[in-house]
């Protein structure tokens, strides 16, 4: 087959790279099937004529307008590897034409959930603290360093968010035997029952959990909507730890239940990232940080390839992406998560 009758793809990948998110034998088998056009994000709507009338697929979630969209003749999918839907783009154009919308982001579910569980066991135990002091010379021996010490074995955990990252964590957390709750209102109970966990409010997560761990994605809806009257509603001394993104929660009243000791936390992401060196959350005792490292690992970034790949060879064969997760009509546009700045 010559160059010119393989399939053709734009790559806009930013702010990942190829070379990240594929191994080399991976971009081998990726260069020899496709044709690649690669751009910036910005530069997508620039290129030439025919070859947007020819890209099968992107790779990337470039802003597409209408007019762009509509030179986009034989377009069959866009892949986000970026994975957070931003508005922009016309989703209803695209559903209408039959194009899928996919993200890769089931990637980065399971390495999330593990440093999650790092964390919570980290403010149930205070491993970080405890190192700092015998680094120092002022560490508490047996009983006397645990005097707030306690158990994840058998606690009652609360989940906010039910999606692929909150299955992860539930699955971790399953050797635990915690008396899990969790609250989705995007969820049927009978679909939360089969995972094994107990449908709830939003308040009785927040007022009857010893640990809640927060992976619900920013939507319209609910963009800080865990403020200081949330925190108020937690037992004294919950372990509240956030992993999804911060647009979630009022974080200066995150800090102030944490300043006041009536929750501790722990948070892999934050307002502003990279976070200014001022920050008073940097030196708040009783908060464990992150600098959103938690989905950050090559093995993710690669699994992201296999996904591509795979996925690609299913709609060249005319069937349905099936490794990637597909954009709902219903729900892309109210997602409100920001891009990420870094790999």
């Amino acid at each position: 087959m010559s160059d010119k009758a393989l399939p053709l793809v734009i790559s806009a990948p930013e702010p990942r790279t190829l070379d990240l998110i594929f191994t080399p034998p991976q971009l081998a088998l990726f260069r020899k099937k496709y044709r690649i056009v690669e751009t910036t994000p910005e530069g997508v709507a620039e290129l030439q004529p025919q070859v947007l009338a020819e890209a099968r697929y992107i790779i990337g979630q470039p802003p597409i307008s209408a007019e762009t969209l509509e030179k986009l003749k034989a377009l069959r999918c866009i892949f986000n590897v970026e994975t957070n839907l931003l508005n922009n783009m016309p989703y209803e154009t695209l559903f209408a034409r039959g194009i899928h919308v996919v993200t890769t982001g089931l990637v980065f579910a399971e390495p999330v959930a593990e440093l999650g569980l790092a964390m919570a066991l980290n403010l149930a135990r205070n491993i970080v603290d405890a190192d700092l002091a015998f680094r120092q010379g002022k560490e508490l021996w047996g009983g006397d360093g645990n005097q707030t010490a306690r158990l994840l074995s058998g606690a009652d955990v609360g989940i906010i968010g039910f999606g692929d990252l909150g299955r992860a964590l539930n699955r971790l957390l399953t050797g635990f035997r915690t008396r899990t709750k969790v609250y989705d209102p995007w969820l049927p109970p009978s679909i939360l029952i089969d995972n094994g966990v107990e449908p709830a409010s939003l308040d009785e997560v927040l007022s009857q959990s010893d640990f809640i761990f927060v992976v619900a994605s920013v939507t319209s809806e609910n963009q800080g909507f865990l403020g200081a009257d949330a925190f108020a509603r937690m037992r004294k001394g919950t372990a509240f730890v956030l992993l999804s993104r911060a647009g979630v929660v009022d974080f200066e009243a995150l800090m102030a239940s944490v300043k006041s000791g009536h929750i501790v936390a722990a948070s892999d992401v934050f307002p502003e990232e990279p976070l200014a060196l001022e920050h008073p959350v940097r030196t708040l005792p009783g908060f464990l940080r992150s600098a959103h490292r938690a989905g950050a690992l090559d093995i993710a970034f690669k699994r992201m390839g296999d996904m591509v790949l795979e996925d690609m060879d299913l709609i060249d064969r005319g069937l349905p992406p099936l490794r990637s997760k597909r954009a709902e009509r219903e729900t892309v546009s109210r997602m409100r998560s920001k891009p990420v700045d870094r790999n």
